[in-house]
C-alpha cells in the first residue's frame, strides 16, 4: 500500500476508482481504534465510478505514527494527505472519531468541503454513564479487557460474536499510548457551537441502537446544523461494517440527489 510521511507518521492509504469519474473524490475517514477497512463495502462500491482514497490515521491499521492528542492533529494529516495526492475540493465522510476530524477540517476550510457526511458522530463529546465508567476503570483493568468491553457495546444486540471477536482483535492490535490518546483528543472535542458556520450540505448518520453516541446526542448536534438531513439505521454504532450495504445506499442517494 502507498504511504505518505506526516509530522513523523508513515500513513497508509488508498487511492482508487477513475479520476475522471462521476464528481469530486470521495474521503473517508475511520474511527477510534479502528482501521480504514471500516470502508470496504463503500470502497468497492463507489470506486467504480468515482475516486475514492481512504487512509488509516496515525498510530491505527498500517499507519506508524505515535497518537495524535488533538482532533484537530489528525484533521491536519488528512489534509497533509489530500495535498500530496493535489485533491483540492472533496466530499468528506467520517465515522465517529473520523467525523469529529470531518467536522474540523470542514470548519478550517469550508471552500475545499463540497458536502459533508457523519457516520456515528457527534460535535461535542458527551459520555453516558456507562462509557464514563469504562474510561475511569481504564488504569485499573488488563488493556485487552478494556478495548473488548467497548468494541462489545458498539455493536446493536444480536450481532454475530465471533465477528464482534475479530474487531476486538483488531482494535486490541492500536497501540495502548495510541487508544488512550486520541481517547483524550476526543474527550476534549467540542465545535457544538461553531458548527452552524458549516453551510455545506451535510448527511447525519446514526445507529438507533448506538450507546456509545446515542441518537439524543446526535439530534442535538442536527439541530445545529443549518443544512443537514438526518437518516436512522437499525444498527449500532459500528454502522459501515454492522449494516454495510444500507449506509452505501443511503450515501448514493445523498451523493446524487435521490430521494
Amino acid at each position: 500500500m502507498p504511504q505518505l510521511e506526516a509530522d513523523g507518521a508513515a500513513l497508509t492509504y488508498d487511492d482508487e476508482g477513475p479520476r475522471d469519474g462521476d464528481g469530486v473524490p470521495l474521503v473517508f475517514v475511520h474511527g477510534w481504534t479502528a482501521n480504514r477497512h471500516r470502508w470496504d463495502h463503500q470502497l468497492e462500491h463507489f470506486s467504480q465510478k468515482r475516486r475514492v482514497i481512504r487512509l488509516d490515521l496515525r498510530g491505527h491499521g498500517e499507519s506508524g505514527g505515535s497518537g495524535a492528542r488533538t482532533i484537530e492533529a489528525l484533521a491536519r494529516d488528512v489534509l497533509a494527505l489530500l495535498d500530496h495526492l493535489e485533491v483540492d475540493r472533496f466530499v468528506l465522510i467520517g465515522h465517529s472519531m473520523g467525523g469529529m476530524i470531518a467536522q474540523t477540517v470542514a470548519l478550517a476550510h469550508p471552500e475545499r468541503v463540497e458536502r459533508l457526511v457523519l457516520v456515528g458522530s457527534i460535535s461535542r463529546m458527551v459520555y453516558s454513564r456507562g462509557r464514563a465508567l469504562l474510561m475511569s476503570a481504564s488504569t485499573k483493568v488488563p488493556f485487552k479487557l478494556f478495548i473488548a468491553a467497548n468494541i462489545q457495546r458498539a455493536f446493536a444486540p444480536g450481532y454475530p460474536r465471533e465477528e464482534i471477536r475479530e474487531y476486538i482483535k483488531g482494535s486490541s492490535a492500536t497501540p495502548r499510548e495510541v487508544v488512550m490518546t486520541c481517547y483524550g483528543a476526543m474527550r476534549d472535542f467540542d465545535v457544538l457551537d461553531r458548527v452552524g458556520e458549516i453551510r455545506v450540505p451535510t448527511l447525519i448518520v446514526h445507529g438507533y441502537h448506538d450507546i456509545q453516541l446515542p441518537v439524543r446526542q446526535m439530534l442535538r448536534m442536527a439541530k445545529a446544523y443549518p443544512d443537514a438531513e438526518v437518516r436512522i439505521i437499525d444498527a449500532g454504532h459500528e454502522l459501515p461494517v454492522e449494516k454495510p450495504a444500507e449506509l452505501t445506499e443511503v450515501l448514493d442517494r445523498f451523493l446524487t440527489g435521490r430521494p
